[in-house]
């Protein structure tokens, strides 16, 4: 599904990362990145969800644990991964023949 769609076409689920701006919620004056790790199911005004997630960092980590109370209509999945860490891959180095004297 393509980034922007209206909320109504696409329901979210737990691993969705949104990005969150000020048409998600007035909070989000500096959008930020959120991996959802699950609907709390708590009571709320029509058109409007609860998510539970982490927000994430540029580089993809989780940096904090958040509870977000967000327009549905203001959601913007991001259909393409935020860039993760790779973990660091260790190589043996080749060495030249070792020169005595």
């Amino acid at each position: 599904m393509p980034e922007n769609e209206p909320a109504s076409a696409r329901k979210v689920k737990a691993g969705d990362v949104l990005y969150l701006t000020r048409a998600a919620s007035v909070q989000f004056l500096r959008p930020i990145y959120v991996r959802v790790i699950r609907l709390p199911g708590w009571v709320t005004y029509d058109g409007w969800l609860w998510v539970e997630g982490y927000e994430l960092s540029p580089r993809g980590e989780a940096i904090v644990r958040r509870s977000l109370f967000v327009q549905m209509a203001g959601l913007i999945w991001q259909d393409t991964p935020v860039p993760t860490v790779r973990p660091t891959t260790r190589r043996a180095v080749r060495r030249g023949p070792v020169r005595v004297g």
